[in-house]
């Protein structure tokens, strides 16, 4: 990080520190003018290893069930950013006995006691906004047998965070953080006794951020879905609380909601989560769908691209494509090179994914994960068709990306058709990829072709060099299909096939068609709430660029005599592809 931007980061810190010391001398609140129910979703499985002592955040697990929260050492900034966000409450909630009750009041006594003055990592806007939001939510469960003198400090807390907030929200970065910070000073506002001042500016400010961050489309600049249902899920949760407590909803608040709605149902596979691209997960299982159902917008995306992605459905299966230029600036800082690479879920079960974000598991995941060859899309001579530059400010930004990615939508003569080019590797090799997608009416079958072509004389230069670096031996190329962890997966005899069984019962078959060796190599799937990538498969097309085109044609299919799901059917008793 450079002088300049320490220096800058260093002043945001004392000025979150010289402003929580204030607020805690503010007047303090002593009760609840009304209550906004509570809306998070945890997990019981989590909140009942929570309550035993499992420390699991960020990738981390510490296993010290006799050790305060608040005596850990945490492993790194983001698993102590997890202990002083509290969304580990929505857990303990989740697990409601009187074990989990315990640890929850003692832990938010613990905080109180040893932060409560203004100290501390957990005063930054964005944790104080989340942070609140769960202590109003969850105050039955927290205030229940903890006793007057706890409910005083409690409530002293509360006030004095609000303050804060309300002097500091701007402090904080555009997006997520931002919109965290303003939905926990709504609730708090319309929540406590003598906040009610903070309203009103919180409500306007939260709907200027909402006319700058939302686009026309309901799209995030950063175009991760999972931080855009993250987003999504507090606008409607501040919404509801604002009409709970009579006081309006801005239109540009609203109308966000309005436009993020479709935009989410785009990028929702059959099985109900998210497609997993630009450092977004599937979501925490039933959120979407919860989420969308609060909002009470019913309203489709219409034909084209949301937040630069294609979804292409049809029977039971789900196809979710990349067919848009990576973010830019800042907005890249997670921003993965996965132009025209796709995700494939039939029913309940995903088929084919990409690896995922490998932020919690170090830097060398986090760039692989990013990187082209961990989509499921063509890669040429093991680059990525956008490169990571230096770091600077704490990140290292996406370059050298594509910048045209046209595409087409067609229906075909038993299906939907997708056409879509990406220039990432024109510069190096004057090489355009060209990516086509059929998906049947039925949903039971996906043929696919891939090209890489030269389209003008400047390209044919470009690729002649390159061929003379490589000796006149071709340049090589990887189509990679990477598989879900509970597919199992086997090559004929021949090599001219695979076989992919999903835990269902159902079969898939791919097929391929060109110059190309189709191989089985390891692959991994990346999920923030395990402790380490899981191991699977990836099925791969390899071949060598000699001419100025080059095709491979391949195809997923079931074969009519695949069972399509029953078990999945029998336990949900509806089909999955229905969305709320």
């Amino acid at each position: 990080m450079a002088t300049a931007e320490k220096l800058t980061a260093r002043w945001t810190r004392f000025q979150n520190r010289v402003a929580a010391r204030r607020a805690v001398l503010g007047r303090p609140a002593t009760a609840f003018v009304s209550r906004p129910e509570p809306r998070t979703i945890g997990s019981y499985a989590r909140g009942r290893q929570l309550a035993a002592g499992n420390f699991l955040f960020a990738g981390h697990l510490l296993q010290q069930p006799d050790t305060d929260m608040w005596e850990l050492t945490p492993p790194d900034h983001a698993f102590a950013e997890a202990l002083h966000g509290f969304g580990w409450l929505d857990d303990l909630v989740a697990a409601g006995d009187a074990t989990a009750r315990a640890r929850a009041q003692e832990w938010l006594r613990g905080w109180i006691e040893l932060y409560g003055r203004g100290r501390g990592p957990g005063w930054t806007p964005n944790l104080t906004g989340r942070r609140l939001i769960r202590w109003i939510s969850h105050a039955f469960f927290l205030l229940n047998g903890l006793g007057s003198e706890h409910s005083r400090a409690f409530y002293r807390s509360m006030a004095a965070q609000t303050i804060f907030l309300g002097r500091r929200w701007s402090a904080t970065s555009p997006g997520l953080p931002r919109f965290e910070a303003l939905t926990g000073l709504i609730y708090a506002g319309i929540s406590l006794e003598g906040m009610e001042s903070q309203v009103d500016p919180a409500v306007a400010a939260l709907g200027r951020e909402c006319n700058d961050q939302i686009d026309a489309r309901g799209g995030l600049p950063t175009r991760n879905p999972e931080e855009l249902l993250d987003v999504f899920t507090l606008l409607t949760w501040a919404a509801v609380a604002l009409g709970e407590s009579g006081k309006g909803v801005s239109n540009a608040h609203w109308s966000a909601i309005e436009r993020i709605a479709p935009t989410l149902r785009t990028l929702r596979h059959a099985d109900g989560g998210l497609a997993r691209f630009h450092g977004g997960g599937k979501g925490l299982e039933g959120r979407l769908d919860h989420a969308l159902a609060n909002s009470g917008v019913k309203a489709r995306a219409a034909n084209g691209l949301s937040m630069g992605f294609l979804r292409l459905s049809a029977g039971r299966t789900s196809v979710i494509v990349d067919a848009a230029p990576p973010p830019q600036g800042k907005a890249s800082a997670e921003a993965h090179a996965s132009t025209l690479a796709f995700e494939l879920t039939s029913g309940r079960r995903p088929l084919i994914v990409n690896c995922g974000s490998g932020v919690n598991f170090g830097q060398e995941w986090r760039r692989a994960g990013r990187a082209t060859p961990s989509h499921s899309t063509l890669v040429l001579n093991e680059q990525s068709s956008a490169r990571l530059g230096a770091p600077r400010d704490g990140f290292d930004y996406l370059v050298s990306a594509p910048r045209r990615v046209p595409i087409e939508i067609s229906h075909a003569s038993d299906g939907l058709r997708f056409e879509g080019g990406h220039d990432g590797y024109v510069r190096d090799y004057g090489l355009t990829h060209v990516r086509k997608l059929e998906l049947t009416f039925d949903g039971r079958g996906l043929a696919g072709e891939d090209m890489l072509v030269t389209l003008d004389e400047n390209d044919k230069a470009r690729f002649d060099k390159a061929l003379d670096a490589s000796g006149l031996e071709g340049i090589p190329f990887d189509i990679r299909f990477h598989l879900h962890p509970d597919v199992d997966v086997s090559l004929d005899m021949g090599g001219t096939a695979a076989s992919m069984a999903l835990m269902s019962g159902e079969i898939w078959v791919m097929r391929v068609d060109g110059n190309v060796e189709m191989s089985l190599e390891g692959s991994v799937y990346l999920q923030k709430t395990r402790l380490k990538p899981r191991a699977t498969k990836q099925i791969v097309l390899s071949g060598r660029m000699m001419e100025y085109a080059t095709r491979v044609r391949w195809s997923l299919a079931k074969p009519q005599d695949s069972p399509i799901g029953i078990r999945d059917l029998a336990r949900d008793g509806l089909d999955p592809v229905t969305e709320p």
